[in-house]
C-alpha cells in the first residue's frame, strides 16, 4: 500500500525538491506552505508521516507538533522536523514535543528519504509483532503485539520510537546498550553527532514512565544505557 507523506515547508524550491525525491520512492505526497494549512491537512488526511519545517508562516513547527501530539487522531503520526537553525536547543525542544527525528538545513534529500523509510519501517513492524508477546518488569507491562504499555494497569501513552527504545532496553535487561546500538536498533541508522537524539528520547521516556521505573534505566557514562536487573 502506498504511504502518504505530508510535507509542510514554506520555501517553494525545498518543498518541490522533497516532493520529487519522495515521489521517486513511490510515496504519495501532500503539501502545505503554511502552518495552519499543514495542521488542517494532517487532521483531515491522517498521513503516514509528516515532514515539518520549524519556521513557518501562520503557525510554527513547534506549535504544530504540540497540537498533533495532543490530538488523539494524530498523536501517533511520526514527525520529522526540518530546521534552518543549528542551535541544539531547537532540536531538543522538537524532540521533547514528540518529533521522531530532525534534520538541519541544508540537508541531503537522499538521507531524508532514507530516514523516512526507516521510520515507516518501525511503524509497519507493529503489525508484524508476534501475537500476545509481553514483557514485564514489576508492575510495568509491555504488549509487543499492540504496542501498548501499562504501569499498575494504567496505560502510558508512548510514541513508537519511545516504545521501541523501552522494548530494546527491557529485552536486554542487565546489559549495556551503547548509543550506537540503540540508534541502529531503534532508529535504523547511525552517524556521528547523533547520540544526543538518544539522550533526549531517554529523558522523555523517563518522564513518562515515572520515577520508580525511570530509575531502572541507568546511564552508563560515556557509553549508553542499561535497564536494571
Amino acid at each position: 500500500m502506498t504511504k502518504t507523506i505530508l510535507v509542510v515547508e514554506d520555501e517553494k524550491d525545498i518543498l518541490n525538491l522533497i516532493e520529487w525525491h519522495l515521489r521517486a520512492e513511490e510515496y504519495s505526497v501532500l503539501k502545505a506552505k503554511d502552518g495552519i494549512k499543514g495542521l488542517n491537512l494532517a487532521v483531515e488526511q491522517l498521513p503516514d508521516l509528516i515532514i515539518l519545517d520549524l519556521m513557518l508562516p501562520g503557525m510554527d513547527g513547534l506549535q504544530i507538533c504540540k497540537a498533533l501530539k495532543k490530538n488523539q487522531k494524530t498523536e501517533n503520526i511520526p514527525v520529522v522536523m526540518l530546521t534552518a537553525k543549528g542551535e541544539e536547543v531547537d532540536r531538543i525542544v522538537g524532540l521533547e514535543l514528540g518529533a521522531d527525528d530532525y534534520m538541519v538545513k541544508p540537508f541531503s534529500p537522499r538521507e531524508l528519504t532514507l530516514r523516512v523509510r526507516a521510520i515507516l519501517k518501525r511503524f509497519d513492524n507493529k503489525s508484524e509483532a508476534p501475537e500476545a508477546v509481553k514483557l514485564k518488569y514489576k508492575d510495568l507491562l509491555i504488549d509487543m503485539d499492540s504496542y501498548r504499555v501499562w504501569i499498575q494497569e494504567k496505560e502510558i501513552a508512548l510514541t513508537v520510537t519511545e516504545f521501541k527504545l523501552l522494548q530494546e532496553l527491557l529485552q536486554n535487561k542487565g546489559r549495556v546498550r551503547t548509543r550506537d546500538q540503540l540508534l541502529d536498533r531503534v532508529w535504523g541508522y547511525q552517524f556521528d553527532g547523533y547520540a544526543r537524539t538518544v539522550d533526549t528520547h531517554i529523558r522523555r521516556l523517563r518522564q513518562k514512565i515515572g520515577e520508580e521505573y525511570a530509575d531502572a534505566i541507568e546511564t552508563v557514562r560515556g557509553i549508553g544505557y542499561r535497564f536494571k536487573e
